[in-house]
């Protein structure tokens, strides 16, 4: 299928993928509305990475209703026809609540988000990005933002482990799973160009894309 033809594509993945950066090129490349997560937006956040126990609940229910707010603005392009790429699906509020809350806090989550009920637009395509925390560490101290600082390797072995039992068991949308090891989206135009290619080419429900270096 001809990736033009696609009116919403979501990347995904970890804290340190490259989502945004991916998001942002597919989107130029396209001529696509650009849909982004705005985790900065968020005033829990800073907190939250500090100390992830005592701030994770506030933290994810400021993200829920951001959601709510940004798939009604969504709803809103898409029926004037635009096609959208966004850097995160709805669904990863739960990977990051899994990950984060207590017990007892995952259940009042859960309360509220079923009483909200949002009503979920289902992509045309998901492309989900893959890295080692080790490399996700390493490009989380490269980007330099102030209050990522604290972030753990063992806080991103449990979000990449949570991200792959996510997907393990996701049917909603086809994959393109992608090992971006040692793929830069950001910076080299012909990785972005062999990305599209293979999407392109994709012939069933779940594809995989690795390269060496």
């Amino acid at each position: 299928m001809n990736i033009k033809h696609y009116g919403y594509i979501v990347i995904e993945g970890a804290i340190g993928t490259g989502k945004t950066s991916l998001a942002h090129n597919i989107a130029n490349r396209l001529n696509c509305s650009l849909l982004l997560e705005q985790p900065q937006t968020n005033p829990f956040l800073q907190n939250f990475y500090s100390d992830m126990p005592r701030h994770a609940l506030s933290t994810q229910l400021y993200f829920l209703f951001q959601r709510l707010e940004q798939l009604d603005a969504m709803r809103l392009q898409q029926e004037k026809g635009l096609a959208i790429v966004s850097d995160f699906l709805p669904e990863k509020d739960q990977i990051f609540a899994d990950v984060t809350l207590s017990e007892i806090e995952r259940e009042l989550y859960q309360k509220i988000r079923e009483r909200l009920n949002p009503d979920l637009s289902t992509p045309d395509l998901v492309i989900y990005l893959q890295a080692t925390p080790e490399i996700l560490i390493k490009r989380i101290r490269q980007r330099g933002v102030s209050m990522e600082k604290g972030l753990s390797e063992d806080y991103l072995w449990r979000l990449t482990e949570r991200y792959l039992r996510f997907f393990h068991t996701y049917n909603q949308a086809p994959v393109m799973i992608i090992n971006s090891e040692h793929l830069d989206f950001a910076h080299r135009e012909a990785d972005l160009d062999l990305l599209l290619t293979r999407i392109e080419q994709m012939r069933s429900a779940r594809e995989y894309f690795n390269i060496n270096e």
